[in-house]
């Protein structure tokens, strides 16, 4: 069964159309990255599914129940880390826990959960004194009260030092394991491609591309990339004969090196353009594209391209 389905889903505001005819389905059990540059619908898609804001037209369904018609029962197994979350500054961590456990009608140790995310120290300080850091932990224990069989995770690394978004991604994946599906949306790239075994790109309110990695990779052309170091500028270099080969997709100067996505046949005349472009070649290694790249790829340009597994 999916745990989220979206049918034809379309909210307009006014003049303006937020998300347009948009299809998506989830499987259970799986952690889903769901992408989009600002304004591409991620947020209102998001408070859809949780009925804070009714669609103009088509159908939603969360854990096999209509969105909007049951939403007490869906939010009632579903664990939500909203963007921007701000805390109550006079009531502890522990209280915030036991709140949401009081809301969602379960018993539990609210310290364990405070453990879970890394400040059951501060459990009976005033949530007011925490850090950005310790509310985005603390929201994330309350998303995790009741055992969720569904975690929507909207910018959940905002505030986290490197160590907090490692311990970010364990929880994810532990919760994975146990078959939570998790509706992971973020900015932070890295985050999404380190966590996530499909990933969906929203743009102008329709998904785009909706794959694993390597699908969106191979999809684009973009598998693989050539990353030249060269002694000179690499921003000075001519690089139109290098874009003009056959089986490349891009070159670019960056941070210093060129970068070029192409088929794997085509490196060695990539290679040679560059130099031919008056540059001295110093060495030369293969990347696979980061999901950085991708996700340039099908939001950037006058026309979205549009691929789906």
């Amino acid at each position: 069964m999916d745990a989220i389905a979206l049918r034809g889903v379309t909210k307009q505001f006014g003049d303006v159309t937020a998300v347009d005819g948009l299809d998506l389905a989830v499987p259970e059990g799986e952690v889903f990255g769901f992408l989009g540059p600002n304004g591409a619908g991620k947020s209102t898609t998001i408070n859809m599914l949780l009925d804070f804001v009714r669609p103009t037209s088509g159908e939603i369904q969360v854990l096999g129940r209509d969105a909007q018609r049951e939403s007490v029962a869906v939010r009632q197994r579903t664990g939500v880390l909203p963007e921007g979350f701000d805390c109550y500054s006079r009531l502890t961590g522990r209280t915030h826990v036991e709140f949401a456990m009081e809301s969602k009608g379960v018993d539990g140790d609210p310290v364990e959960l405070l453990e879970r995310t890394g400040i059951a120290d501060a459990a009976d300080r005033k949530a007011g004194g925490y850090s950005k850091g310790m509310r985005q932990r603390l929201a994330l224990a309350m998303a995790l009260v009741g055992r969720p069989q569904l975690l929507i995770l909207d910018e959940p690394s905002s505030g986290l030092d490197p160590s907090g978004a490692k311990e970010m991604r364990e929880i994810v994946r532990a919760e994975a394991e146990r078959g939570t599906t998790v509706f992971f949306s973020s900015h932070v790239l890295g985050q999404v491609e380190a966590v996530c075994d499909r990933v969906g790109i929203l743009r102008g309110g329709s998904i785009v591309a909706e794959d694993s990695m390597d699908g969106l990779r191979d999809a684009v052309g973009g598998g693989e990339r050539l990353v030249v170091d060269v002694t000179d500028d690499a921003a000075t270099v001519d690089l139109s004969a290098v874009r003009a080969l056959s089986g490349v997709t891009s070159a670019e100067a960056v941070d210093g090196e060129v970068v070029v996505s192409c088929d794997a046949d085509a490196k060695t005349a990539v290679v040679g353009a560059v130099e031919d472009g008056g540059a001295t070649v110093e060495n030369f290694r293969t990347e696979e594209a980061s999901l950085e790249d991708l996700f340039l790829a099908y939001t950037e340009g006058d026309e979205p391209r549009e691929v789906r597994q």
